[in-house]
């Protein structure tokens, strides 16, 4: 799997992808195949901090722009990579990149399990939360919902300065890890995308996938 995800965000446009792991067996794996892959600490709380502690190995000027894209997720699309950075890379005074699908199930609205964003119409992210929200009062039209796609693009000096940060009261109570970006300030700029992933946790995760992929969807 480590080997397919790699391979798909190394056809992102600009892409250099390094692969940042605590375990050898993994960085083994990814060197047999010709990636790289960078070890880290044992004691990351969050995959935030591993990978601040894998910038610090790289060259600033070949590292301005960060992405993380997460080795459970085989449909990840070069597309969606690109459309995280031109998120980032379109508002100057963006720290982070990210990306939001139309929600269309209202099930999904009232699921906790889907973490949605609320956004202003420049795209920027208000809040991210497990709530239903928007909220709609009787007799008023639906605001538009949407579902945080979690592929993230970092400025290098807003990840470094993030990593760095203590958990904040809504993270806490929300357990939405952006949430400490956007109470300590930092801008979050979404692009809207057609695409969605699904995250490998479980072994019906896995056949759902391979599903998927056997049908041509990645």
């Amino acid at each position: 799997m480590i080997e397919h995800v790699y391979r798909r965000a190394s056809d992102a446009r600009n892409a250099a992808v390094v692969v940042a792991t605590d375990d050898e067996r993994v960085r083994d794996a990814v060197e047999a195949f010709g990636g790289r892959a960078i070890m880290t600490s044992e004691r990351h709380p969050t995959g935030t901090d591993r990978l601040a502690e894998a910038v610090r190995y790289l060259p600033g000027n070949a590292s301005d722009v960060i992405v993380n894209v997460q080795a459970d997720e085989p449909l990840i699309e070069p597309a969606m990579i690109d459309a995280a950075v031109e998120a980032l890379t379109a508002d100057p005074a963006a720290a982070i990149g990210t990306l939001r699908k139309a929600i269309s199930d209202p099930a999904d609205l009232a699921n906790p399990h889907v973490v949605k964003v609320v956004v202003g119409l420049d795209g920027r992210a208000l809040y991210f939360s497990r709530a239903g929200v928007p909220h709609t009062r009787d007799g008023q039209p639906a605001g538009p919902a949407w579902r945080h796609v979690g592929l993230y693009a970092y400025r290098r000096e807003a990840l470094l300065a993030l990593a760095g940060l203590p958990p904040t009261p809504l993270e806490r109570s929300e357990s939405l890890e952006q949430l400490r970006a956007l109470e300590h300030g930092f801008i979050i700029r979404t692009n809207e995308t057609a695409y969605d992933t699904i995250g490998v946790d479980t072994a019906d995760d896995l056949a759902r996938v391979r599903a998927r992929i056997a049908a041509g969807a990645a």
